[in-house]
């Protein structure tokens, strides 16, 4: 398994890149392009990366393509096909997104989110995006979310079977499961049921951490990883039985030196479990 994170250097050549990724001790990176690169500088890249090591876990894809208005969906379906190209040009395990939001925000909750209609949506947007890439290298995927589909290891394995594209796979974000002081206390045996089911699709994790909160309702925070209640020990173990190269890519930190912290923090627990990042 490889460890990740956003890295706070001058990328502006593969040289750069490789070296601040090296200087802090990773295995993974997020890709350092986006889609308007053109094929040498994306070759370029990549082949350093290669020769340092380096795995590119993932192209982001951030937008919202089920939103209520047909201008912005459109736009949105277009730029997720637009960085699912870059990430098969560049290598990348995975593109990730989520799923969309039938609200105005796109990242938010919704009463129409987890529901048949948009079951039925997401697979057919998920498809327009694969079916105009067809992708060889790398694969289309939708980060687990609290409050949209795919929201459980069944129904991300009902999408699997829905969408049915050799190019779609899994992106798993534990912590984003976590929507209830039933699953905070539960979240090993979640994480393990996540492993069990989508293991072999997984290609890239996300790493942060959840804290549920003494005030009335119900309050969950996303924190740093080592300050909250995730089980990182299960989470790494489980990483582990993945091929070597699985990423676990850090994110939602402010600051370089968070970040420092964070991968100390989960480099502490794989020591202890006696595993090695990569």
């Amino acid at each position: 398994m490889r460890l990740g994170a956003p890295i706070y250097a001058d990328c502006s050549t593969p040289e750069n890149w490789v070296a601040a990724v090296k200087a802090k001790g990773y295995g993974a990176a997020y890709c350092p392009l986006d889609r308007n690169a053109d094929d040498a500088t994306v070759k370029a890249y990549e082949d350093a990366a290669k020769q340092a090591g380096i795995v590119i876990a993932e192209v982001g894809a951030w937008s919202d393509p089920l939103h209520p208005e047909e201008s912005a969906r459109k736009k949105a379906l277009e730029f997720c096909q637009a960085q699912l190209d870059l990430a098969d040009r560049i290598g990348a395990r995975c593109c990730v997104n989520i799923s969309g939001s039938r609200g105005e925000q796109w990242d938010g909750h919704d009463p129409r989110n987890l529901t048949p209609e948009t079951f039925d949506l997401v697979v057919q947007s998920v498809r327009a995006i694969v079916d105009a890439v067809k992708p060889t290298r790398s694969f289309y995927s939708l980060e687990t979310m609290p409050w949209m589909y795919p929201d459980s290891a069944d129904s991300y394995l009902g999408l699997v079977k829905a969408i049915d594209r050799p190019g779609f796979a899994v992106h798993l974000d534990p912590v984003n499961l976590i929507c209830s002081p039933q699953r905070y206390y539960s979240n090993g045996d979640i994480i393990r049921e996540c492993f069990k089911k989508l293991g072999p699709r997984i290609r890239s994790c996300h790493a942060k951490d959840i804290l549920l909160q003494t005030r009335l309702t119900t309050h969950l925070d996303e924190i740093a990883p080592g300050q909250g209640g995730l089980d990182y020990a299960v989470f790494l173990q489980e990483l582990n039985k993945l091929e070597p190269d699985a990423p676990l890519m850090l994110e939602h930190l402010p600051k370089e030196d968070e970040y420092d912290a964070a991968a100390a923090h989960v480099r502490s627990v794989a020591e202890k479990e006696g595993l090695k990042f990569l």
